[in-house]
Order: C-alpha cells, then sequence, then structure tokens
C-alpha cells in the first residue's frame, strides 16, 4: 500500500493506506482524530467538514489521495482548551451549541470564512454556514458567534 503524505493540523503526517480510503475514516479509525463526525456519508451535512487549505470540505467523500501535500485542519487543529481559538471562544460565550454533533464542521465552515475573509457580513456567514446542518436549531446562535470573534480578532 502507498504511503499518504500530508500535514495533519500543522504536523506532517504519513499514513500507509489504499489511496481511495476517504480521509474521515483514515482521521477517526487511524489517526484518532475524532473531531469531524460522520454524518450523512454523501457530503450533505457538513458534521465531517476539514479545512483544506482555507476552504471547508467534507472529509466523508474525500479520498487519501486528493490531500497528498496539502494542509488538513480539523476542530481540533484550530485551538486548545489552554488557549481556544477566537470562534470557540465565541461560540461559548454564545451558548452557540446545544447537542454538539455539529458543531466541529461549523466551527471548521467558520474558521475557513475568516480566514478568507477576516471582516464577514451577516450574509456571508449565513451563505458560509448553509451547509451545515444543525438538528438543535442553533443557526441564529453560531452566526451571532462568528460575527462575535470577526469582531474581536478584527484589526483596526
Amino acid at each position: 500500500m502507498p504511503t499518504i503524505r500530508f500535514r495533519l493540523n500543522g504536523t506532517a503526517a504519513a499514513v500507509e493506506v489504499d489511496p481511495d480510503q476517504m480521509l474521515l475514516d483514515v482521521l477517526r479509525g487511524r489517526l484518532g482524530v475524532t473531531g469531524p463526525h460522520f454524518g450523512c456519508g454523501a457530503n450533505e451535512c457538513g458534521a465531517c467538514y476539514v479545512m483544506i487549505g482555507d476552504r471547508a470540505m467534507a472529509s466523508c467523500d474525500m479520498p487519501m489521495w486528493s490531500v497528498a501535500d496539502k494542509d488538513v485542519t480539523t476542530v481540533e487543529g484550530l485551538g486548545t482548551a489552554e488557549q481556544p481559538h477566537p470562534l470557540q471562544r465565541a461560540f461559548i460565550s454564545e451558548q452557540a451549541m446545544q447537542c454538539g454533533y455539529c458543531v466541529s464542521g461549523v466551527l471548521v465552515s467558520a474558521a475557513a470564512l475568516l480566514k478568507r475573509n477576516p471582516s464577514p457580513t451577516e450574509a456571508e456567514v449565513r451563505a458560509a454556514l448553509d451547509r451545515n446542518l444543525c438538528r438543535c436549531g442553533s443557526h441564529n446562535r453560531m452566526v451571532r458567534a462568528v460575527l462575535r470573534a470577526a469582531s474581536e480578532t478584527a484589526t483596526p
């Protein structure tokens, strides 16, 4: 089996794996990275989102060959308990989560948006989170949290 090399949360990673195996399966099953969740398995819900470069993408239908030599960031790569990412702090402050199943994908989508556009409008935040399904109905609080994080990190 070939070795696929990529950067995971800023650290070099190499995995001997079938190149057609899905990234989500490798992250959760082989690398112990459990932030991305299996939701639909068809790139429809956002629970498995990871950031590739500056774009949020579904890892449930992303073959390993497609991440070779790329930067992959999961929710674990955004911040730590000691130093949470501004989005993580804002989500806590805005109480923007209930069950938490979708939150890792939402945070990754929001981080990708802020990486590309550090001062988004509410409409841009809503568009960026549109593919993230939340069954708890926390979307409005999530949008407020993203806008809060953007305002707190904005440079004058």
